[in-house]
C-alpha cells in the first residue's frame, strides 16, 4: 500500500474526533503526490482540507485558501470544469468575510466560460445572480452598471428572473425604500426559496440602505 493512501487512510479515521490533525495526514499526502507530478491527486486533498476547515473548524480564510490552490493545481492539468467548481467555492466564501469584490471577479469569470459552452451556458444566469448582489453589497452603482453589462454580454439574463429581481432591488436600495426591499426579497423567495448565502449577503445590503439618511 502506497504511502499516500495511508495517509489518506489516518486523515478518515482523525476527521470527526480531531480536524486538525486529519488535516496534517492529508498535508502528508499531498506533499507526496507533489513530488510525484500528481498535481491532479493533489488538488482532491486539497478539497479534502477546505471541507474540514468549512464544516468542521469554520475557517473561511483557510478554506478559501485551499479551494485555491486545488483550483489553481486543476488549471494547470486543464481541468477547467474542476478548477471552476473550486473557483465558485472560493467565490461563495470570499463574499462570507466580505471580500466583494473578488466574489464578484470569480463570478463574472466563470458566467463567462460557461456562455461559451452549449451546455452550461443557461447557468451563466445564477453566476451573474451572484456577482451584482457582491457588487450590490458595496456601491448600489456597481451593481447597476453590473447588471447592464451582464444583460449585454448574455441577452437572455435579461429576461430572466433574476434579473429583473436584481432590478427591482436596485430601485429599492436607490428610493432608500427598506420596506419595499424586503418585500421584494419575501415576493422573490416565496417562488424561489434563496439559500442562507443569498440571505446573508441580502440582510447586509438591507442593513447599508437603513444606515442611509432619509432625504425625503
Amino acid at each position: 500500500m502506497m504511502p499516500g493512501t495511508l495517509f489518506v487512510d489516518a486523515a478518515n479515521c482523525f476527521k470527526k474526533v480531531d480536524p486538525s490533525q486529519s488535516i496534517r495526514c492529508l498535508e502528508k499526502t499531498i506533499e507526496l503526490y507533489q513530488d510525484m507530478g500528481r498535481f491532479t491527486t493533489a488538488a482532491k486533498h486539497h478539497i479534502s482540507i477546505a471541507e474540514i476547515y468549512e464544516s468542521e473548524l469554520v475557517d473561511f480564510e483557510k478554506t478559501v485558501l485551499h479551494y485555491q490552490t486545488a483550483a489553481d493545481y486543476y488549471q494547470g492539468e486543464e481541468s477547467k470544469v474542476s478548477a471552476n467548481r473550486c473557483l465558485l467555492k472560493v467565490a461563495q466564501f470570499s463574499a462570507l468575510k466580505a471580500d466583494f469584490q473578488k466574489s464578484a471577479e470569480i463570478y463574472e469569470q466563470v458566467a463567462g466560460t460557461c456562455i461559451e459552452s452549449p451546455l452550461l451556458k443557461y447557468s451563466a444566469k445564477e453566476h451573474y445572480f451572484r456577482a451584482a448582489l457582491c457588487h450590490m453589497c458595496v456601491d448600489v452603482l456597481n451593481a447597476e452598471n453590473a447588471v447592464k453589462k451582464y444583460q449585454d454580454s448574455f441577452p437572455h439574463f435579461t429576461e430572466s428572473r433574476e434579473c429583473k429581481f436584481l432590478q427591482t432591488l436596485i430601485n429599492k436600495i436607490e428610493e432608500n425604500d427598506a420596506e419595499g426591499f424586503t418585500q421584494a426579497i419575501q415576493d422573490y423567495d416565496s417562488i424561489s426559496p434563496l439559500d442562507s448565502w443569498f440571505t446573508n449577503l441580502l440582510l447586509r445590503i438591507k442593513q447599508n440602505i437603513e444606515s442611509e439618511p432619509d432625504l425625503k
